[in-house]
């Protein structure tokens, strides 16, 4: 197709990206009656990113006061859904926190403090309530409030909500280029045939996961994101520890030491139902090229988490796991990046921690967008030193 014949649409709003934080900002922007397109490279809840899968951790065992600002107004927003679409898209099953005692206590001080259900359960205790963990500490936090998030079935909702609201979504589509104009932004993309495209908007909102340096390259200077390769796994319950299934808590675990030795990080579990019981350990590994990905951890690394599981989770069979991979985009500190320079509003490095949040995610990333209010001043980007 020629130059002459590019298509130009004209909409309020464009989001590149259509992972999880893309389909609520769109779904945000579209219960407004904003015109919105939003144009993702691969299919809904592709392989890919960072949004597929079923579960994800609902983890309120933060002691920062914007962090759990978030967590309160996303859960809110996912009754919303509930409540629209008839899907469940929570489990209020409880998170249990332990290892080092500075986290474990400084939540429960910010949790009780804001009203939340939380309680401080001695080692003993909590082996006698939990049986199939083994726990690190002389306390641990048990948080009733939080628990796991059907991921697949919120991104499927977003999806259907978010059309029903009158956005465009349109999948198999992979942006090119952005321009920014005095009156607007130019987004090139390229179509499921590809042809070349051009959309113009009032403005853009790039939500690219592990591809948001290259796309906002020229336009924003980003703090530093680190694209890595995870590979969490669902594990069996021992056969004499099934029964435990119906009363299974998520979980972190907090070892202390650095992020990059899973011997001494950080790890988190919560029940996926009909595949076992998800580990991860949250470290950030080795930067890969997200287009070249093996889609494989290393022997090392699958012997290390076996062996993370055969010592803090007895219930479970350390030779069952079953590998997932997908992508961390992560910041030197851990915390996200949302905020809007010029008329293009972003928002990147969720660093693993991201998808509980969302609903409240779209609803900051629409805000900025609209010029109704700027990102919370934690996430934007003079925090970063950016």
């Amino acid at each position: 197709m020629n130059a002459q014949a590019l298509e130009t649409l004209h909409v309020d709003q464009i989001v590149v990206g259509g992972g999880a934080m893309g389909l609520a900002t769109a779904w945000q922007l579209a219960a407004r009656g904003t015109r919105v397109l939003l144009l993702e490279r691969y299919a809904p809840g592709h392989l890919r990113g960072a949004s597929h899968g079923a579960t994800r951790n609902l983890n309120n065992a933060y002691d920062e006061t914007h962090y759990l600002d978030l967590f309160d107004e996303a859960t809110r927003l996912y009754a919303d859904l509930e409540r629209r679409s008839g899907e469940q898209l929570l489990t209020r099953c409880g998170l249990v926190t332990h290892g080092a005692g500075e986290i474990v206590h400084g939540a429960h001080a910010q949790l009780t403090a804001r009203g939340s259900r939380a309680e401080l359960v001695a080692n003993a205790d909590a082996r006698d309530r939990w049986p199939g963990i083994a726990f690190e500490g002389a306390e641990v936090l048990f948080a009733a409030d939080a628990g796991r998030v059907h991921a697949a079935t919120t991104l499927q909702t977003l999806v259907a909500v978010a059309r029903a609201d009158g956005a465009d979504l349109r999948f198999g589509w992979q942006v090119t280029g952005i321009s920014e104009r005095p009156d607007g932004v130019t987004v090139t993309a390229t179509d499921p045939d590809g042809d070349t495209r051009r959309f113009g908007a009032d403005g853009v909102i790039v939500t690219g996961g592990a591809w948001s340096e290259q796309l906002l390259s020229g336009h924003v200077t980003l703090p530093p994101l680190r694209v890595t390769e995870v590979h969490p796994a669902h594990f069996a319950f021992r056969g004499t520890h099934a029964h435990l299934e119906a009363d299974w808590p998520s979980f972190n675990h907090f070892r202390g030491g650095t992020a990059t030795d899973p011997r001494e990080g950080a790890a988190y579990s919560m029940l996926t139902p009909g595949e076992g019981v998800k580990v991860g350990l949250h470290v950030t590994g080795e930067a890969i090229d997200p287009d070249r990905r093996a889609f494989r951890g290393s022997d090392a690394w699958r012997t290390r988490l076996a062996e993370y599981v055969a010592e803090f989770v007895p219930a479970l069979d350390p030779t069952s796991g079953v590998e997932l991979s997908c992508t961390y985009t992560s910041t030197p500190t851990g915390d996200f990046v949302l905020d809007r320079s010029g008329r293009i509003t972003f928002g990147a490095g969720f660093s693993g921690h991201g998808f509980k949040f969302v609903p409240a995610i779209g609803r900051i990333l629409a805000d900025a967008a609209t010029g109704v209010a700027l990102p919370p001043a934690p996430f934007r980007l003079p925090a970063h030193g950016a």
